[in-house]
């Protein structure tokens, strides 16, 4: 009886190391896979043949919760925010973890991604929408662009731009005179279909369009579609992501990496008058090799500067934590 327990006992602990070794030469596996895929097609920026499971949640990332909520407790204590929200994804396997993933907050200029997506959208039926040209007729002394966060060009008052220059202004330098002449330049139902055809819910935006109206695990979703080129195809898809790691803007996110690792991402921010509150934000995928994550983050407070700095905190903790594991 002895001898027959010892070998029971030793066939299960073979098991669960054969158990965990599978497991980790898997991921490994699945890892190397996504690299394999992004330079045979000869994409940088897209993993199009291994589409996530978007409801797979990862107790694995406990820690580095855990790790963020702290930081988050220790700015709302210093008043550098008074609340937060994040979501993360392993873009390899499909694990994520939110934190008050579900609380709204208003985009700001986080809606300029779903009307990017809207263009490219037309333009696998139509590329020829890129050469359509625009008059800009947004007057920067009328007040309706006031951005604390400025481009640093500005859009000339009529004269004519292709929506193509305008699309890269709008990302780009996060431009909202460009912003308004696009989406000026089309019907309003299309950029709601996008939303529709990726099931993000704005239906808040419909009796208060400047208000509290999106949560960071809808908005993410954006960028999980474009990375898994599932929605656009996948040039469309590539290009997106592209020049979306072309923005000027490398506070947040982007300040909290080395500089060497390419970011895909987009800020918004916004100041309410009545209030005194702002609110800023950033979403991308930072494409760490053989590791690419997804990380959104809002904030409210009163500082756009300290909301910043709080981002890039946690940037920087997420780096860490994913680049050592």
């Amino acid at each position: 009886m002895k001898k027959f327990f010892l070998r029971t006992a030793a066939a299960l602990i073979f098991l669960i190391i054969g158990v965990v070794l599978g497991k980790s030469l898997y991921s490994d596996k699945q890892e190397t896979d996504q690299q394999e895929i992004r330079n045979s097609f000869n994409y940088q920026f897209i993993s199009p043949l291994l589409e996530c499971n978007s409801n797979i949640l990862n107790n694995n990332f406990s820690t580095l919760k855990n790790q963020i909520q702290n930081i988050i407790n220790q700015q709302i204590n210093t008043k550098n925010i008074s609340f937060a929200s994040i979501y993360f994804r392993d873009l390899n396997n499909g694990p994520w973890f939110g934190i008050n993933e579900k609380e709204y907050f208003t985009p700001a200029s986080l809606v300029k991604v779903p009307v990017l997506i809207t263009y490219y959208k037309k333009a696998e039926k139509n590329p020829d929408i890129f050469k359509q040209t625009i008059i800009n007729k947004q007057d920067p002394n009328n007040g309706s662009s006031i951005q604390n966060i400025k481009p640093s060009e500005a859009l000339v008052l009529n004269a004519e731009y292709t929506v193509e220059e305008l699309i890269n202004r709008m990302i780009i330098h996060s431009d909202n005179d460009a912003y308004n002449d696009l989406v000026n330049n089309i019907n309003s139902d299309d950029i709601i279909q996008t939303y529709k055809d990726l099931d993000v819910d704005i239906s808040k935006a419909f009796t208060n369009p400047n208000g509290n109206i999106l949560n960071v695990k809808d908005y993410a979703s954006f960028f999980r579609i474009l990375y898994n080129a599932s929605y656009l195809n996948q040039d469309m898809s590539e290009k997106t992501l592209k020049l979306l790691s072309q923005t000027e803007y490398k506070q947040g996110l982007v300040a909290g990496i080395p500089q060497n690792i390419m970011v895909s991402h987009k800020f918004g921010e916004r100041k309410f008058s009545d209030t005194g509150e702002t609110q800023f934000h950033d979403c991308g995928i930072i494409y760490l090799p053989k590791k690419p994550y997804l990380l959104c983050v809002m904030t409210r407070g009163n500082d756009i500067q300290k909301a910043t700095q709080t981002i890039k905190s946690i940037s920087e903790k997420v780096f860490e934590y994913i680049n050592s594991h």
